[in-house]
């Protein structure tokens, strides 16, 4: 049974652009919610409004201090949002190039000895750039091996790999591949402890969409999201860092504020969306909590979202009345296991004898959106371990429905019968 009720889902479910149907496709599910979620309606609203507007930032005149207005006002939502009581957000090109600019003057920014640490279950945003500026800035490049049973790495395998001289450290918050969260606590605390000055960034791309972000907690120095896949939209992406990486060297304007991270100004209409998101995830909160206050209101959305989610994929998994999961479906494997408390709305799964691309091609005729994800430079690390060259990802979110599952299952019961 769906954790969120008919009304709620309803009502979740008019909040977002192209709920039920693409404009080139007509009538279809979405499950590729990692490569990029559905669009709120206020995000497209709002996006248009902000485009119209001539005025840049910084000018004496009403106008651009709206501007600015909405920009602080975003930031301190987003303070709030992800529990953030120190440092500072600013937006980028996009979460890769943030990623890249925050690992790259990590590197250059800590002696030119040690060791940047990383796993292999992780994005190329952060392998590749570990890979590049730990050669520039001559360190070695160390990638913890994941575990390819259960799709993810935790506290423990990095606890064998990290020295005192371990001076920058990624972590990916959940695989857009094998659906699987990390424990950020855990292994930020492994970090720390040995090596306490270590600058940890996290990729939170993949995560933000299922909400139950909490930096305070973390112990950490960067975290990137990328908007468009919470909700927001494409061309630009959100990095939080801490005082202390802040204060490092990095590009910058010449005699320029000593903080500032941004390179050219940026798109108030990005910062406002941000804004809307926010608003759309207090929203949410208020069915589960009476409490007035707002990070009360995210953290109860936070666990909505997450029972919801679970009840999708453990219904993907295990089946419904007499509609047979997809464990119980001949020649169908599921990546990471089937009862893996780690996973966030996400299934990956390859079909014996049977190409994924065709399992793909088949499922969008039937009307069903899924992705199909190559053993190449995005997916290689996960499916190569495996001996496998590709899979089918079927990602959900909290506005899909039992309902769609089902279609689901059924459509692809019927395909590999």
């Amino acid at each position: 049974m769906q954790e969120l009720s008919n009304q709620i889902l309803d009502d979740i479910r008019n909040k977002f652009e192209q709920i039920e149907e693409c404009p080139v496709q007509g009538k279809r599910v979405f499950f590729e919610n990692a490569g990029g979620a559905l669009t709120l309606k206020s995000v497209v609203k709002c996006s248009m409004n902000y485009a119209a507007i001539p005025d840049n930032q910084g000018r004496d005149n009403a106008g651009s201090h709206e501007l600015v207005k909405t920009i602080h006002k975003a930031k301190e939502d987003m303070r709030i949002f992800m529990n953030a009581s120190s440092g500072q957000f600013f937006v980028g090109e996009s979460g890769t190039e943030l990623l890249f600019r925050i690992i790259m003057n990590a590197c250059l920014g800590t002696d030119n000895d040690g060791i940047v640490l990383g796993s292999t279950v992780e994005h190329p945003a952060t392998r590749s750039a570990c890979s590049r500026w730990s050669k520039i800035s001559g360190k070695n490049h160390v990638l913890i091996p994941h575990n390819d049973e259960k799709g993810l790495v935790c506290s423990k395998q990095y606890s064998k790999y990290i020295t005192k001289d371990t001076k920058v450290a990624t972590i990916l918050h959940t695989s857009p591949v094998t659906g699987m969260g990390m424990d950020i606590k855990k292994i930020a605390k492994e970090i720390k402890d040995v090596s306490p000055n270590c600058f940890i960034i996290v990729d939170g791309i993949q995560h933000a969409a299922h909400g139950q972000i909490d930096i305070d907690s973390y112990d950490i120095d960067a975290y990137v999201i990328s908007p468009y896949k919470m909700f927001s939209r494409h061309g630009y992406g959100l990095a939080w860092i801490s005082n202390k990486l802040t204060n490092l060297p990095h590009d910058m304007l010449i005699d320029g504020p000593q903080e500032t991270w941004e390179l050219g100004t940026r798109d108030t209409g990005a910062y406002a969306t941000l804004s809307e998101v926010v608003s759309y995830f207090e929203w949410l909160g208020e069915f589960f909590t009476n409490s007035n206050n707002r990070r009360d209101k995210f953290l109860a959305a936070g666990k909505a979202i997450h029972k919801h989610e679970k009840s999708l994929t453990d219904t993907m998994i295990f089946g419904n009345g007499n509609i047979p999961g997809l464990s119980q479906i001949d020649k169908v494997n599921i990546i990471g296991g089937l009862d893996n408390p780690a996973r966030e709305g996400l299934v990956s799964i390859y079909v014996d004898d049977m190409p994924s691309a065709e399992i793909v091609k088949k499922l969008n005729n039937e009307g069903i959106r899924t992705h199909l994800r190559k053993a190449d430079h995005y997916s290689g690390n996960i499916l190569n371990p495996l001996k496998q060259d590709s899979c089918v990802r079927v990602s959900l979110c909290h506005y899909n429905s039992i309902e769609e599952v089902n279609q689901f299952l059924i459509a692809i019961k019927e395909i590999c019968n």
